[in-house]
């Protein structure tokens, strides 16, 4: 597995127009590898707004190759990326390690009609809601959320989100995305590493689902 990350040009009308369009984005990421036949690969990406930069992250099996999105959305004359191997982070996945992380993630919950019972996905509407849809995941993914000693509260945070209205087809899609940061540590090794790989939640296609993450030292 590579982890990429490649700096994006604030200034140009490519940058703003993949960052609003998740649609376009998802080709552009997908258009940085060759295709492979009969085999579908589960590619994660992720945009980090910053307020004088922006940051497309990719998770991918093979390394991609950037050259038209430099074209598109970069610096003429200065290639902006980088790629790693991301197998040693892998393979040092054991339990009771403790990250720090990044996510952007898609929280929603399935409502049902009353009268129709028809189920919908519907998106969380508070960051209380939107903090406890990745708490509630914590044994799905394989890990726990730290307690902070000052607040009595798992170290999580909702530090962000994003409405984004795009269309695919002949249909208009509406996403909602949540920035979450915090603590975690590994509880089951295998589960995690799934998590890493694959992504969780909905919309992995349209830049979320995607962890990055920094080890922490604990606490003696």
């Amino acid at each position: 597995m590579y982890l990429s990350r490649m700096r994006l040009n604030p200034r140009r009308r490519g940058t703003v127009f993949l960052i609003g369009n998740p649609q376009a984005m998802h080709a552009a990421v997908e258009s940085c590898f060759p295709p492979v036949d009969g085999q579908k690969e589960r590619v994660l990406w992720r945009i980090d707004q910053h307020p004088d930069s922006v940051e497309l992250y990719i998770l991918s099996p093979r390394k991609p190759s950037f050259e038209h999105l430099q074209e598109q959305a970069g610096w003429e004359n200065e290639p902006s990326w980088r790629i790693l191997d991301y197998s040693p982070l892998l393979d040092h996945v054991h339990k009771g390690n403790r990250y720090g992380f990044n996510l952007v993630a898609n929280p929603v919950h399935t409502v049902t009609d009353p009268k129709t019972g028809r189920k919908a996905r519907k998106a969380h509407v508070t960051r209380a809601q939107m903090r406890q849809w990745l708490l509630d995941r914590a044994d799905q993914i394989g890990v726990a959320f730290p307690i902070d000693d000052a607040t009595g509260e798992p170290l999580v945070q909702v530090v962000g989100q994003r409405d984004l209205n795009f269309r695919r087809g002949g249909s208009t899609l509406h996403l909602r995305q949540a920035e979450f940061q915090g603590v975690l540590d590994v509880t089951d090794p295998d589960f995690f590493r799934e998590a890493i790989t694959s992504g969780i939640g909905k919309a992995r296609a349209y830049g979320c689902g995607l962890f990055t993450l920094v080890p922490v030292a604990k606490e003696e």
